[in-house]
């Protein structure tokens, strides 16, 4: 398109798209290296070679055609990553949210106007102009940081999809409010005009759009494709707008369209460089308008508006959202994040002027007056969206110490079961009451921790096990056994309470598997050093992955994990929806070293880190070390027991909940020294040698000496060798072949393994009372 454009420009006009492409770029460039947003150097830009400042350009007629390119592209393309289904889930937003917010901005503008003697036909006109925020800043803001699903992001993508449609019946009611126009009822025509057209247009392109791009990509025509989506684009935005609805609501309708075909994906990526290009020019355009020698003359008046429309902005978004119900923090952040004049501000003050309107009555330097402010508010933007979301966070913050002071105290455990190998869920959003059903349909022992009244009540109703109190508190933890607890989940909860979480569970526990669902990889990093061992990614395909890892750590096969994830996958993640039942089908037995294996991280810090793993006393401890696995690869089984245990790497142990808990100052990272066995280790074990020892595996094809297992019966009550020489054992192991019994590997002399030596008999079992393993000296593995 530009080059069609260009094909026939005159020199005149290719130096001044060239000076508009050029700017843009430098000046956006130097604005980065100096920490502003790329949107502010596009403004910074219009201002700079503006008519208004070196006039390098000055046809703006063309740079508004370029501008007007660019925000149906930006719009269409917001539409492709949306969908029905999404619009459907803030219908609420939209019409509720949308509605309230509106009539509050108009109103309370037109109000201030009033008093200070304004007509109130321009009152109710300048209302129109301020009660509009730019959808195309708010948009490319939530987008470029990743917040388009966030509540203050949802919030603010439903109002300004009402403020587009807003647009309609403001067009048409300005002639009316000028003294022009028609009747009422001509209107009231147009409007189901605009509303029958929209209409149409989905229905028959829900229909048509994805036979026609699944026949159009059966080409394999890159221009082809393109061309199509551009004319979808285009040809839908013109369609709508024949109907008065606006280009920029029309293109948005287009997307959505297109995100209904399997190759929105494709389109997306096809279209988005045209996208960013023009979506440039929108904002050099805008820049454009600023007349710095009106701005420096009025400073007082601009100043006042600027005040004037941000504390009405920021009141009657915030108060309309607080209507919804939504919290206070989302509410201050959506108030700042639309606080600005939106772009078709601009089209109805020209449709004003046509009519006889102008911004608070005041002709030229009222307009000069709007120009100003919105471009001021519209550089703002991307700071203000900042401040709203560290004010969110800060009010979230407060909330919680405030709900901490009154509940924390009184938070009590008495309710609960004796907790072991179990799950603690930290927070009870969205996520985690996914996450919960999934987990009883398993059978997975699981405890919920949540300060919110409201989600502890509706977890208590659902029959689940709950205790009101703070997961960043210590006391709070211990109160669910977090030092025998197997995993913890944190699903719902902001960067910052994640790691504060996770910080206070992996010094109480260092063996606990800790799982964070996070929206934003930025945080990634900060997460795993706080002491997360999984970070799994955004919405439901999060909540899958969830389960999988408390399931992997549960020691279910690998295949019957996948076999979950297909059933938790199955119609439409029918599983994770509060008005489905999970399938039966979830349920896995949890027994054995299901309940007893654990995969622990060596952390810096922690007293085994540099050490070699002969050194750890863990069989004193009761643990057993089954292997060892290196920068994601596979498992050394068994490891070599003068192998150097460094940071960063992960042992796969055995042991009851006791005995973890018991072994935690050897992998607590506090910088401690490595805990001395317990005293009372040596000798507690027994044989009795009147009874039969037996033993099957449980995979017998990984053992190839199997014909030589018989039934056997103890040789002695211990280690027949350390009984001879007065010496202690921790641990005892029987030949299946003769029936030698000797002492395990972390024991001082080492028995059994000498025994192997000594006899070539392939297979021993542990002793151990609930241990059902045995090995294989031969093969080396675990049977």
């Amino acid at each position: 398109m530009i080059a069609l454009a260009l094909a026939g420009a005159t020199p005149e006009y290719f130096a001044q798209a060239a000076a508009v492409i050029v700017a843009g770029a430098i000046i956006a460039y130097a604005g980065a290296r100096l920490g502003l947003v790329p949107i502010v150097g596009f403004l910074l830009a219009g201002v700079v070679i503006g008519p208004n400042g070196l006039r390098l350009v000055h046809d703006q007629a063309m740079v508004d055609g370029a501008a007007e390119v660019g925000v149906v592209l930006l719009l269409f393309t917001i539409g492709v990553e949306f969908s029905f289904e999404k619009l459907a889930r803030i219908r609420r937003l939209i019409l509720g949210g949308g509605t309230a917010q509106v009539v509050l901005a108009v109103g309370a503008t037109a109000g201030i106007l009033a008093v200070l003697g304004v007509a109130w036909q321009a009152a109710v006109f300048t209302g129109f102009l301020v009660a509009l925020s730019s959808t195309a800043i708010v948009l490319k803001l939530l987008a470029d940081r990743g917040e388009t699903a966030s509540e203050h992001g949802q919030v603010g993508l439903g109002l300004l999809i009402f403020q587009d449609l807003a647009i309609i019946p403001m067009v048409l009611l300005v002639p009316l409010l000028g003294g022009q126009g028609g009747s009422p009822s001509d209107v009231l025509v147009a409007l189901g005009k605009a509303a029958l057209i929209i209409a149409l247009v989905l229905l028959v392109a829900r229909r048509l759009m994805p036979p026609l791009l699944e026949a159009v990509a059966r080409t394999c025509s890159p221009e082809l494709f393109l061309l199509t989506v551009i004319a979808v684009c285009f040809g839908t935005a013109y369609l709508t707008s024949l109907a008065g609805v606006s280009l920029s609501l029309g293109a948005f309708l287009a997307g959505l369209v297109v995100s209904e075909s399997r190759f929105s994906e494709h389109a997306l990526g096809e279209i988005l460089p045209l996208q960013i290009i023009f979506s440039a020019v929108f904002f050099v355009s805008v820049g454009m308008l600023l007349d710095l020698g009106f701005l420096v003359r009025n400073l007082p008046l601009v100043g006042a508006a600027v005040a004037v429309v941000l504390g009405v902005k920021l009141l009657t978004t915030a108060a309309s959202v607080r209507v919804l119900g939504y919290r206070a923090p989302v509410a201050a952040a959506s108030g700042l994040l639309l606080a600005q004049i939106g772009e078709f501000s601009f089209v109805l003050e020209r449709a004003g002027r046509e009519a006889g309107l102008t911004p608070a009555g005041l002709g030229v330097s009222g307009s000069q007056t709007f120009i100003a402010t919105t471009v001021l508010l519209m550089v703002a933007t991307p700071y203000l969206a900042t401040w709203g979301a560290r004010l969110e966070r800060k009010l979230e913050r407060r909330a919680e110490d405030a709900a901490s002071g009154k509940m924390g105290e009184d938070a009590s455990a008495d309710h609960l079961p004796r907790m072991e190998n179990h799950v603690i869920v930290a927070g009870y959003g969205q996520g985690a009451r996914r996450l919960v059903r999934v987990l009883r349909a398993a059978g997975v022992p699981f405890v919920v921790t949540t300060l919110n009244p409201e989600g502890a009540r509706e977890a208590e109703e659902d029959g689940y096990p709950v205790l009101r109190g703070d997961s960043t508190r210590q006391r709070t933890l211990s109160l669910v056994a977090v030092e025998r607890a197997k995993v913890l989940v944190i699903a719902d909860d902001d960067p910052a309470t994640a790691s504060r979480i996770a910080t206070v569970a992996r010094i109480a526990n260092p063996t606990m598997q800790i799982i964070v669902r996070t929206r934003y990889l930025a945080g990634v990093d900060a997460l795993i050093h706080a002491g997360g061992d999984r970070i799994v990614a955004e919405e439901l395909e999060a909540v899958v992955q969830l389960f999988a890892s408390v399931l992997r750590e549960y020691r279910v096969a690998a295949e019957e994990i996948e076999r979950h994830e297909a059933a938790v996958r199955r119609g439409g993640y029918a599983a994770l929806r509060e008005d489905e039942e999970a399938p039966a089908t979830l349920a896995c037995a949890l027994e054995g070293d299901c309940l007893q294996t654990r995969t622990v991280t060596v952390r810096d810090g922690a007293p085994a880190a540099g050490r070699p793993i002969v050194d750890l006393p863990l069989e004193a401890f009761g643990v057993r070390l089954r292997g060892v696995r290196q920068g994601g690869g596979g498992w050394d089984e068994p490891p070599a027991r003068d192998l150097v245990l460094r940071p960063g790497m992960e042992l796969a142990l055995v042991g009851t909940a006791e005995a973890f808990e018991a072994s935690a100052d050897v992998f607590r990272p506090d910088g401690g020294r490595l805990p001395a066995p317990p005293p009372s280790t040596a000798r507690r074990t027994v044989a009795d040698p009147e009874q039969v020892i037996t033993f099957t595996p449980a995979d017998p094809s990984r053992c190839s000496h199997l014909a030589q297992l018989h039934p056997v019966h103890p040789s002695a009550r211990g280690c027949e060798e350390c009984l001879r020489t007065g010496d202690d054992w921790v641990h005892l192991r029987i030949c299946l072949t003769c029936g030698h019994v000797g002492c395990c590997d972390s024991s001082k002399n080492r028995h059994a393994t000498a025994h192997f030596h000594a006899t070539d008999h392939p297979v021993m079992k542990s002793l151990e009372p609930g241990d059902r393993w045995g090995w294989c000296y031969v093969d080396k593995v675990e049977l």
